[in-house]
């Protein structure tokens, strides 16, 4: 009786810390959530010789290569000016979150048991809305969609866990740059409206497992990607651009990669 008493306290302790923070962070970093509170509990378990077979394989391997497919949901933090708060032509601009793929080649050196350096060029589609809203009960919505098509040089370190039943868990955290390579096409089209620059700087950090099979790795990935420059072209013959101070790009990106 005192055991079970003891699990259902614990457990029920678990529920208030968790729970809420699911509800509060949303779906996303609950999920990196539960990856981090998981991880030192597979870093903790007993290394089973019998039961990594296909880990042994992969562990004489310095480096090897793969690919990498993802879907994406991309969009922009907003910054207001101070003329925003004077202007009586927009009463709101927020950012609208819109679908992307990811397509890309994995490159992984092992630096000791628990670490490898990653370098992950990818071609990714995305699409970006900015929505402007004009005053009044029934004011207009304009809407100005970005599409981009960028090249990403990500650079990853990667810490996992001891292999277990041959997977593992493990964290990312790297810098990525990035270039839209559509951006001249978009410009030359748009005329008067908001503009976007082609080249982006981001931090990424994320989690995933690693499953290890005879002839490859298969690694589901989540990642979070935040820029951390301005990517405003500030235009001041335009309203638009005037009552926005700084735009920054973020992406939550889920990844599979195939690796061997």
């Amino acid at each position: 009786m005192r055991t079970t008493n003891a699990w259902n306290m614990h457990h029920l302790r678990c529920n208030k810390i968790i729970t809420p923070s699911l509800l509060q962070n949303g779906l996303p970093f609950g999920l990196l959530l539960l990856f981090f509170l998981t991880l030192p509990l597979a870093g903790n378990a007993q290394f089973n010789q019998g039961s990594n077979i296909n880990y042994r394989d992969f562990q004489q391997k310095p480096y090897y290569f793969g690919i990498t497919l993802g879907v994406n949901r991309s969009d922009f933090r907003i910054y207001h000016s101070k003329d925003f708060i004077g202007s009586d032509s927009f009463a709101r601009a927020e950012s609208v979150t819109g679908p992307g793929i990811n397509l890309g080649i994995v490159s992984n050196l092992r630096v000791g048991e628990y670490f490898d350096l990653r370098f992950l060029p990818t071609l990714s589609f995305i699409e970006r809305t900015i929505r402007y809203t004009q005053p009044g009960e029934s004011g207009r919505i304009l809407q100005r969609p970005i599409e981009s098509v960028l090249v990403e040089m990500p650079f990853h370190v990667r810490y996992k866990s001891a292999p277990y039943h041959d997977f593992r868990l493990f964290i990312i955290g790297g810098v990525k740059y990035s270039f839209d390579v559509a951006s001249d096409s978009r410009t030359r089209q748009a005329a008067g409206i908001v503009k976007i620059a082609p080249t982006d700087f981001q931090v990424e950090y994320g989690a995933g497992i690693q499953f290890f099979f005879p002839y490859f790795i298969f690694s589901p990935e989540l990642k979070i990607s935040q820029g951390i420059n301005n990517v405003l072209i500030f235009n001041n013959q335009l309203q638009q651009s005037n009552i926005l101070e700084k735009v920054m790009s973020r992406t939550f990106t889920i990844s599979l990669h195939f690796e061997g």
